[in-house]
């Protein structure tokens, strides 16, 4: 449909039954260059919250691929989290160095709002805290914003403070210890969430070796931590001899050839969607290389978000992100009892919740 102000959109209502997703819709605004996607896989626990992925992909095709499989990982990464928080994800297809503007931004905001708080959003690769400013001129269901504007600010410093939690649980449940002093860790990817994890890293004593395609991102953690081993690419970190391996930028990075060479014994990044398809886990497992689930481990980002609806606090989100040791470790525990790979137990504990909580929400409660 087309309103006055010449935005569109196509609703597809409820996609494949095999995706499981409740709805997506499809957002064009011409004159400002919005081409975007949204997708809500479950609200079953309350209504759906995740980022917004700004990204030149390299068709429409490619982009609802990718917010299907983003959309359904938040999903159960806001059930493991705890939140009463469904699944959504939201792509913008476009380069955002050019083809980010206001219009684009407040046309977004207008969708997002269109959908009535079914689709809370925030901050994704490709978008920022300021940017989360500007759609919310338009929409009440933002998330991530400014301090100057009560928000919870750039949601990576929960992000990889959560991830070195679930780093510090695999390390308990493999060496004994939940610490990385003096164990070897290679980071992929040191932008917004990597760069903060090779602090924590640091700061715990481990040995760091990364690599980025940006060399401005490499140089920045070089500025801070002239001790940090850099190589080529994610070829040259997966053959080096690291304990732990981080991939922290796109997703798809276990792939068959990387989880073949690989020579660490933990995988636990903030990446999203590692896994490049199914049975890769049990690769990992059948190769002796301890899995740490990403939706699980890189929660702290959207439980940072998740606390603004109520009003942001630091203190409560960050004791909020700490749990993620816990939980962590109890999705091993879990693996081990049941002899399935963690990212096995942890999908069925995040099954197990939508379900039985979302049963009870379905209890009706007049008006």
């Amino acid at each position: 449909m087309t309103d006055v102000f010449g935005l569109s959109h196509k609703d597809t209502g409820p996609v494949n039954s095999q995706a499981k997703h409740e709805q997506v819709v499809f957002c064009t605004d011409e004159r400002s260059g919005l081409h975007a996607i949204i997708a809500i896989y479950n609200t079953a626990l309350g209504p759906s919250l995740g980022g917004t992925r700004f990204y030149p992909y390299e068709s429409e095709q490619a982009a609802l691929a990718d917010v299907l499989n983003l959309s359904r990982a938040m999903a159960y990464k806001n059930a493991l989290a705890g939140l009463d928080l469904g699944g959504g994800k939201a792509v913008i297809i476009g380069d955002p160095a050019t083809d980010k503007s206001e219009a684009l931004l407040r046309a977004y905001g207008r969708f997002v709002q269109s959908l009535g708080g079914r689709y809370f959003t925030a901050c994704d690769v490709g978008t920022y805290s300021e940017d989360m400013d500007i759609v919310a001129r338009e929409s009440s269901y933002v998330t991530g914003r400014t301090l100057a504007n009560g928000g919870a600010g750039d949601s990576s410093v929960l992000t990889a403070y959560g991830v070195f939690q679930g780093m510090r649980a695999a390390a308990e449940h493999v060496y004994g210890a939940p610490t990385l002093r003096g164990r070897r860790v290679g980071v992929e990817g040191v932008g917004k969430v990597g760069h903060r994890l090779v602090d924590r890293l640091i700061e715990d004593g481990a040995e760091v070796v990364i690599c980025d395609v940006s060399e401005q991102a490499v140089e920045r953690v070089r500025r801070l931590h002239p001790g940090v081993e850099v190589v080529a690419g994610r070829r040259e970190l997966t053959d080096a001899d690291i304990d732990v391996y981080a991939p922290c930028a796109l997703g798809g990075a276990l792939d068959d050839d990387t989880v073949a060479r690989l020579r660490a014994t933990i995988v636990c990044g903030g990446a999203n969607n590692q896994l490049a398809h199914p049975g890769v886990e049990k690769q990992l497992a059948d190769r002796g290389i301890l899995y740490a689930p990403d939706y699980v481990v890189n929660s702290g980002g959207v439980i940072q978000v998740a606390d603004e609806i109520q009003g942001f606090n630091m203190d409560r989100a960050k004791a909020k992100a700490t749990q993620i040791y816990d939980t962590t470790l109890k999705i091993f525990a879990s693996a081990a009892k049941d002899g399935v790979p963690p990212a096995v137990a942890a999908d069925r504990l995040a099954e197990r919740r939508m379900s039985e909580v979302g049963r009870i929400r379905g209890i009706w409660l007049g008006h």
